[in-house]
């Protein structure tokens, strides 16, 4: 895969801006403007402090409620603001040395979609008929309409594209150039890269690297083989479950398992970098996931120090906790108007300890580009090795309540860059302190 480099070596930070922002929850969809995502601005100062080198924000387009179901891939969600107030906002990450990522969904549109309104107008006289996937008039849908479509997994405010249909990818890739060119954004992520054509997919990646040599292009897969979409980087679902489960069975023979399949020595992703994550917009805070608060250490040591790109969704820096609805995901994506609203977080002393490990992690190469072996995983302890070069670096994580002790027999002095007043001349019992870890450099 030829990631780009900038991306490879990145640490992300996730905006749900709609969220973040305290947009109304339906769009009218003819009020003014209104710059909510100005709001964003004041983060940005955080971000530089967490080490933060790049956000995924979005999805931001004009769409009815969740943002998900677009409306216009064209403007700027109003409840957010103006075409100025996302090229103003680039413009101010970009200063600061922050690449921008945009959410895009090419899978399915709203039902306001101006293609689709045509479609409820006209019928079978619509000059878009072919624009949708399991379009029939022999049947009414769900939603009462003269005709059938196909809802994205049977959401029919969901409206599937075919984006075998030239016109519809001509459609969408001029709005791509749109974006490349009016915003000078970095990247896109892709919401239900699954479902899209691979084709489409190929000509995309194509497409943007015409455009712009060093795009980066991130889908959303959650299961199956993340090498067979051709893109850049995919969401790491496979690692999120694995990290999760190891820490609340307290058994890290399930991650050592994962990271050995996916990035050991016959590894199926050594080759392609995956966006690692705890928690998203989607799913709940890994502060309400974790059995206990102190498995947010070593949970976040993991996150900087296995083979991947990092994320950290906004807030979780502090572990913010938050949990799924039933018909709602909106606990997971709530209004913070600013970094201070973080220190009302009960975990909010994450926040320093983040900071240390981007630092660790942007000084080593080996942590962002190293081979990974598993040395040592048993219960709540986990060892590993990553190796770039001369540089040999070992990480040992403790994710129990008790202090753990590693038997290594491994020659050598250390030095410990996560808890640098200390040094070892040898490994042999390795204590490590309950929830936490050590990040040893070979001197």
């Amino acid at each position: 895969m030829s990631t780009p480099a900038w991306a490879q070596d990145a640490l992300f930070y996730h905006i749900y801006p709609l969220g973040m922002c305290g947009a109304p929850w339906r769009n009218d969809l003819s009020s003014e403007p209104e710059p909510r995502l100005n709001l964003v601005q004041d983060w940005i100062s955080h971000l530089v402090d967490l080490g933060v080198t790049a956000v995924y924000i979005g999805p931001l387009w004009e769409a009815g409620s969740h943002g998900y179901d677009t409306v216009s891939y064209w403007d700027v969600d109003r409840r957010l603001g103006s075409q100025a107030t996302l090229q103003n906002l680039v413009r101010q990450l970009h200063r600061r040395g922050i690449r921008v990522v945009l959410d895009t969904v090419f899978n399915h549109v709203g039902r306001e979609f101006f293609a689709f309104k045509s479609l409820r107008r006209m019928g079978k006289n619509s000059p878009y008929v072919k624009w949708f996937e399991g379009l029939r008039f022999d049947k009414r849908s769900p939603q009462g309409d003269p005709f059938w479509y196909e809802g994205w997994k049977g959401h029919y405010d969901l409206v599937k594209l075919d984006v075998r249909e030239p016109e519809v990818r001509q459609h969408l890739l001029e709005a791509v150039r749109h974006w490349l060119e009016a915003y000078e954004i970095d990247g896109l992520r892709l919401d239900a890269a699954d479902c899209l054509d691979k084709e489409f997919l190929a000509e995309l990646k194509a497409f943007c690297r015409k455009l712009r040599p060093d795009v980066w292009l991130m889908g959303e897969v959650v299961i199956g083989d993340y090498s067979a979409w051709g893109l850049d980087a995919i969401t790491n679902y496979e690692l999120y479950d694995a990290l999760h489960k190891s820490h609340n069975q307290q058994d890290y023979s399930i991650l050592a398992h994962t990271l050995t399949r996916q990035y050991g020595g016959q590894g199926q992703y050594i080759q392609q970098p995956l966006y690692n994550f705890v928690d998203n917009h989607d799913v709940n805070r890994i502060a309400s996931l974790l059995k206990r608060g102190g498995m947010l250490y070593p949970m976040h040591i993991l996150l900087f120090s296995v083979p991947g790109i990092p994320s950290l969704y906004y807030g979780s820096e502090a572990g913010l906790e938050g949990k799924r609805l039933k018909m709602s995901d909106r606990p997971l994506r709530p209004f913070l108007p600013h970094p201070r609203a973080l220190q009302e977080s009960r975990h909010h002393d994450l926040v320093p300890v983040i900071k240390r490990l981007s630092a660790i992690r942007h000084a080593q190469p080996a942590l962002r580009s190293g081979t990974y072996q598993t040395i040592q995983a048993e219960g709540p302890l986990l060892v590993f090795e990553r190796q770039l070069g001369q540089t040999r670096l070992l990480i040992a994580v403790n994710l129990g309540k008790e202090q753990a002790t590693a038997k290594l027999n491994i020659k050598g002095k250390w030095h410990d860059l996560l808890n640098p007043q200390e040094r070892f001349d040898s490994l042999n019992e390795l204590k490590i302190y309950p929830h936490w870890g050590r990040i040893l450099l070979a001197e």
